[in-house]
């Protein structure tokens, strides 16, 4: 039997994931800086990519390669998208040289963010499911990072915008945000000592009626990287999780559970993968086995309730997001209880 609900913390540390496509806006292709160079013998026969890092060597071959597939560079006025081209003497190239996509990615872009707390000092917003947090391969613009950017200006000036910690992208709930220097490195210091206290609420298959505790080592699947997997202890990071039941219902004849998740620890993927090690893998969770039901089609987990000492007043906050949409409907659907107090 567990103990009473406990009030330790954990270190919220996700990753993001999911690409999302990227193309330059209009203002950018305008601003593009544009080389033009002629082939000369020492160039004759060599392919047009490296041939391009003669011109521009503050670029990567990769990105000149990704130039030419959009169209960017044009031999004898006509554009080329094969970087395996050979060029000829005396040819004239001319290639429009667009920023990389990791330089856009720490740009400010408008969007409707849901802050449930916000002082000069800090803001916990509430992240809806499919919004990327941080800037990634992949993932160079849209992301929670680049609203920051332009929701308060400082932002700019602080590591990763003021993002302390992530959820995975189709993972929603509350996130805590720095909005000075002085707060990142408290809150960051909190995180790191586990004094940082996250729950969760979670649909998840099979028959959960009594509490239980998942302590199992995580590490990432050796057979898939997307992926994390439990691991022997030594040979993983320490993780533990508080399983409580709020409610089991019927889908199709398999039994589907509401679940309260506090973390002791914050590893990558450690709720979906201690349910799916005890044989209860997410609603909707395609990576670790979970089919989707109840209209859902992402990962039914959603980050509820998050605690913390405020870094400056020294005030102790407790905040809460309610259920998004999609999972309120699945969870009033089998009648869950709500979150505990």
């Amino acid at each position: 039997m567990l103990p009473a609900r406990s009030q330790e913390t954990m270190d919220a540390q996700y990753r993001v994931g999911g690409p999302d496509d990227f193309e330059p806006d209009a203002d950018e292709a305008q601003e593009a800086e544009r080389r033009t160079a002629e082939v000369d013998a020492a160039g004759h026969g060599e392919r047009l990519d490296r041939w391009l890092t003669g011109i521009a060597p503050e670029f990567s071959r990769n990105h000149l390669q990704a130039l030419i597939e959009r169209g960017c560079v044009t031999v004898d006025g006509r554009a080329l998208a094969k970087a395996a081209h050979k060029l000829r003497a005396g040819q004239r190239v001319e290639v429009e040289l667009q920023p990389t996509d990791e330089s856009r990615a720490f740009r400010a872009e408008a969007m409707a963010l849901d802050f449930v707390y916000e002082d000069e000092h800090l803001a916990v917003v509430n992240k809806p499911a499919g919004l990327v947090v941080h800037p990634a391969a992949g993932n160079w613009s849209g992301t929670l990072m680049n609203g920051l950017l332009a929701h308060h200006a400082a932002a700019a000036t602080l590591p990763r915008g003021g993002i302390v910690h992530r959820l995975d992208k189709d993972t929603s709930g509350l996130m805590v945000v720095g909005k000075t220097l002085e707060a990142v490195t408290a809150l960051t210091r909190q995180i790191a000592a586990r004094e940082v206290h996250r729950e969760y609420l979670a649909l998840a298959w099979g028959r959960v009626e009594e509490p239980f505790t998942v302590e199992q080592a995580l590490r990432r699947d050796p057979v898939s990287r997307v992926k994390m997997a439990v691991a022997p202890a030594n040979l993983g990071k320490p993780a533990r999780t508080d399983v409580y039941p709020l409610g089991v219902g019927d889908v199709k004849g398999r039994a589907v559970s509401a679940v309260h998740c506090v973390l002791h620890t914050g590893r990558t993927h450690q709720i979906r993968v201690h349910l799916m090690h005890r044989g209860h893998p997410l609603l909707a969770d395609a990576l670790y086995g979970g089919a989707p039901a109840l209209g859902l089609s992402r990962q039914a987990l959603h980050a509820a309730r998050l605690g913390f000492v405020h870094p400056v007043t020294g005030e102790a906050l407790t905040l809460s997001a309610p259920l998004p949409l999609d999972m309120a409907a699945a969870w009033a659907e089998i009648g869950a209880s709500d979150l505990p107090e």
